[in-house]
């Protein structure tokens, strides 16, 4: 095969255009600006360290099925694991979230890497209520009950029965954090791309 029919192939394409968006000392850098050196930037990652520990807690808690955590005093360990895991995670990303917003940080063509952000942040949103639905208990039973009419009232009833354990509970354990992951991974791939946003200019005023 001919190097000309080869730059021609799809994998070649899209080899040579990932490389150019994103080089590997872009993907992984030794250093880092000076105004990284923040404590938003520490919220960012707190949150990523904290989705780690809800995905590891709640595989464990997947593999013994949704009624272990009641009768077994480990698996209220884990279980305890997973809610604070999820606690700490909107905590720190929330703070993370508001500190990027007054920073105007979709600034220098950074728009993208900002509503990755604020998807994220809703699809982790469904993704806590789906687990709200799926703890088996009265608290799960009364929040799915009020939570109905109103999904109901929007049409969505149709497709996604708060009532219906099996429905939430794959939506809770698959498709939500699928999404939640996926979105994350192509926040922090942008943010690799793009780089972190610098601060504002200082403005210097001139007296005459």
């Amino acid at each position: 095969m001919s190097t000309t029919e080869i730059d021609r192939q799809w994998t070649t394409r899209l080899r040579q255009r990932a490389t150019g968006k994103l080089p590997p000392e872009k993907l992984l850098p030794d250093t880092q600006p000076t105004y990284v050196a923040s404590w938003i930037y520490v919220f960012g990652v707190a949150t990523l360290a904290a989705l780690i520990m809800v995905i590891v807690t709640g595989c464990i808690l997947a593999i013994r099925g949704p009624l272990w955590w009641h009768g077994s005093v480990y698996g209220h360990f884990v279980n305890s694991l997973h809610l604070w895991s999820v606690e700490i995670f909107f905590f720190t990303m929330i703070v993370h979230l508001w500190g990027k917003f007054f920073m105007a940080a979709w600034r220098g063509g950074r728009t993208l890497t900002w509503m990755t952000g604020v998807v994220t942040f809703l699809a982790s949103i469904a993704t806590a209520f789906t687990g709200y639905a799926s703890q088996t208990n009265f608290d799960s039973q009364w929040i799915t009950t009020q939570a109905k009419d109103g999904i109901n009232a929007t049409g969505a009833g149709a497709y996604f029965n708060v009532l219906n354990l099996g429905q939430m509970l794959m939506w809770h354990i698959v498709l939500l954090p699928l999404a939640a992951v996926v979105l994350t991974a192509l926040h922090v791939l942008l943010v690799r791309v793009k780089g972190v946003v610098p601060p504002f200019a200082e403005k210097v005023e001139v007296h005459s």
